[in-house]
């Protein structure tokens, strides 16, 4: 079994293709390393471990992974791309591979010329990610070829998600309440945060998650301040709130859940009040996902909310952003953005506040899908939650 299909690995290609074809270029170069995964899992459905890489994709050849040699065999088994070769700057510093076949860009430039596929412009794909040293030896090795960065080009062919990848997105999301039902049951005063943890992770692997977007969120009194805390050691204490959250992905496609529950079993009068600022700022938010609709628009009513109910200092994110390869990518719908929504793309209602003097920090989230009319949820027993008041 694969990551990937074969059929929206060609239809990617030719839509990366015709970029090229749109700007005049020779080639695209996709730079990927295992935290900045999506753009190279785009077209790959696979990721190396230890190991940065590219892929080179010409625009009347077949595509090229570059990399190194402890990750080739995995790419072989495991890739949608499966044609490797292997430069020192992608490797692991230092170490030796004696029997590897090691190239340099000079002899990849050349190997290209003989396919009669010359190199005069490449678009690049990951500017802020790609490593300077990498950067400065593929343009030494391209001697002569012009750079350009085509990385937002690239990225929005992402934005909108094909009937496989929101069911990728949707089974995902189908993960994350079961794993939301296994961490409520462990919370409790004495249990430490990891512990609690372990409960979401295990239920989404044995579910068949093949990893996650983030490491496990789970936050509790202070720690919650920390926006994105993963799970210490710390034992939770009677009274306070924690902060849940996780990230399983199914075909390298996220679902999402995040909520903030009472250690103790039960809100106090206050704790009650705190998470229904949240669910209401939510269903606010909730009913602005039409198509059409700028980011500027969504994010109005919930921050009059906040404004409404002294929460607005202490507003750290953005109500809405996309879903999909990564927890949270582009578009974003902030509060500048004129991102507009379109049917085709999953969305994250994620509301929360953080540096508060009494509650600390605190979030809810789950998604849906754009269609014609509005949204559906992803998640239906989480929208469910949050439709309702806490009791």
């Amino acid at each position: 079994m694969a990551y990937y299909d074969l059929n929206e690995t060609k239809s990617r290609l030719d839509k990366v293709r015709g970029i090229l074809q749109r700007k005049g270029l020779d080639a695209a170069l996709i730079y990927y390393d295992e935290l900045n995964i999506a753009n190279g899992w785009y077209l790959t459905g696979w990721c190396p471990q230890f190991e940065k890489g590219c892929i080179l994709l010409p625009a009347d050849g077949e595509p090229l992974l570059l990399g190194g040699p402890e990750s080739e065999p995995f790419a072989k088994m495991s890739s949608a791309i499966t044609e490797t070769r292997n430069f020192p700057p992608f490797m692991v510093p230092d170490e030796e591979y004696p029997n590897a076949i090691i190239s340099d860009f000079t002899l990849l430039f050349e190997e290209l010329k003989k396919k009669s596929l010359p190199m005069r412009t490449i678009g690049i794909v990951g500017t802020a990610s790609l490593p300077h040293n990498i950067y400065k030896q593929f343009e030494a090795g391209f001697n002569g070829v012009r750079l350009v960065d085509i990385t937002d080009d690239y990225e929005c062919l992402r934005s909108i998600k094909s009937p496989w990848e929101r069911n990728n997105i949707r089974k995902a999301f189908g993960l994350t309440y079961n794993a939301y039902e296994a961490m409520k049951m462990k919370i409790a005063p004495g249990v430490k945060e990891y512990e609690v943890a372990a409960e979401g992770e295990y239920v989404c692997r044995k579910a068949g998650a093949n990893n996650f977007a983030f490491s496990c969120i789970v936050g509790s009194g202070e720690r919650s301040n920390a926006v994105v805390p993963t799970a210490w050691n710390k034992e939770m204490k009677e009274g306070e709130l924690v902060m849940i959250g996780i990230a399983p992905r199914i075909n390298g496609y996220a679902g999402v859940m995040g909520d903030t529950l009472p250690v103790s079993g039960e809100y106090t009068i206050g704790q009650k009040e705190c998470i229904n600022r949240l669910r209401e700022a939510f269903r606010l938010t909730r009913e602005m996902l039409r198509p059409g609709m700028k980011g500027r628009e969504i994010d109005v009513p919930a921050r009059k909310y906040f404004e409404e109910h002294d929460l607005i200092n202490y507003l750290v994110c953005p109500f809405a952003h996309t879903i999909g390869l990564m927890e949270a990518e582009a578009p974003f719908f902030g509060p500048n953005s004129d991102d507009v929504l379109m049917p085709g793309m999953t969305v994250c209602v994620d509301v929360s506040f953080f540096g508060h003097p009494k509650f600390h920090g605190a979030r809810i989230e789950t998604g849906f899908e754009i269609t014609e009319n509005g949204c559906e949820p992803l998640c239906p027993e989480m929208n469910d939650l949050f439709s309702n008041d806490a009791k």
